[in-house]
């Protein structure tokens, strides 16, 4: 059956990347139905979308996106006899853009292919900024033909799209994918520490790091526009990497194999969370990393 070009669409959580993605649909020319658990996330939509409760938007949409932090939340919207399965209809795509445990994925997945709903599991990578800018990439998992079909939409807010294979594919990915972004954070930090402490400034190090194979996305991004910058506006709060990288390190040793490297990265993250800073955007690392180490020694 052709699909027209413009589609009845929802986006359940309103915060750094949901409202970009909200607001991507929205400027592509579909009919965007929102919701928030946060009243002022879903004011700033009341004049440009139809605010709606997840239940409700069942009966209207053909995609749904999740973008909330995680498992839980999502359980929540879905269970119950108010919950998003238990209205579902024939087709309806679901699409989890959290980081989750790809275990508790799957058996989401299975729960609404009982109900003939196709639940696909799509990591993010682009951070808000790239929310923002419709410049997303996807690692998708789950069935081929629902994420053919939901391409048309997906273009709305995204430049690349990967499917990896079967439900839990897309979740894994990204948690390999955040394993490796943090650790490289962390080490450019301790790069940084190690340069300064020698009498280089951190900006020349940056600066030299960029021009050779060290670089990275940390180095070439994250050092200068959020802490060269002074800004400390990475828009990510800690309790996210601790999260990621925690599942990420719990998937490794489910699959038999050694998270030395991940592992201590994690170790960094989780003294940070015991130091209060769950809330603090994570580019404040780097300002207490000495401290963090110190006290993991």
């Amino acid at each position: 059956m052709a699909r027209s070009k413009t589609e009845f669409v929802g986006v359940i959580g309103l915060g750094n990347m949901g409202g970009g993605i909200a607001r991507n649909l929205i400027s592509a020319g579909h009919h965007v139905l929102v919701w928030d658990i946060a009243d002022e996330a879903m004011n700033k939509f009341s004049r440009k979308a139809t605010l709606s409760e997840p239940r409700e938007m069942v009966a209207r949409c053909s995609i749904i996106f999740l973008v909330v932090p995680g498992t839980a939340e999502i359980e929540r919207i879905l269970n119950g006899r108010k919950g998003v399965l238990s209205q579902s209809r024939r087709g309806l795509i679901i699409y989890d853009l959290t980081t989750s445990d790809p275990v508790r994925t799957k058996k989401l997945a299975r729960r609404a292919k009982a109900r003939n709903v196709d639940y696909l599991d799509a990591g993010m990578t682009g951070g808000a900024t790239g929310a923002d800018n419709g410049t997303l990439k996807l690692m998708i998992g789950g069935n081929k033909r629902a994420f053919n079909r939901s391409r048309p939409v997906l273009d709305a807010f995204t430049t690349e799209l990967y499917h990896l294979g079967p439900s839990g594919s897309g979740h894994s990915m990204k948690l390999i994918f955040n394993l490796v972004v943090h650790t490289n954070f962390l080490v450019i930090c301790e790069a940084g520490l190690m340069a300064e402490k020698a009498g280089i400034p951190l900006a020349n190090m940056i600066e030299v790091i960029n021009a050779g194979n060290a670089r990275n996305y940390a180095s070439e991004r994250r050092f200068p526009d959020h802490i060269l910058s002074g800004t400390w506006d990475a828009r990510s709060r800690i309790y996210n990497l601790n999260k990621d990288v925690g599942m990420a390190v719990e998937m490794a040793k489910n699959l038999g194999l050694p998270v030395e490297i991940g592992g201590s990265t994690h170790k960094y993250i989780a003294q940070a969370i015991k130091a209060g800073m769950s809330e603090d955007d994570f580019s404040l690392l780097y300002k207490e990393f000495h401290n963090l180490a110190k006290k993991i020694r």
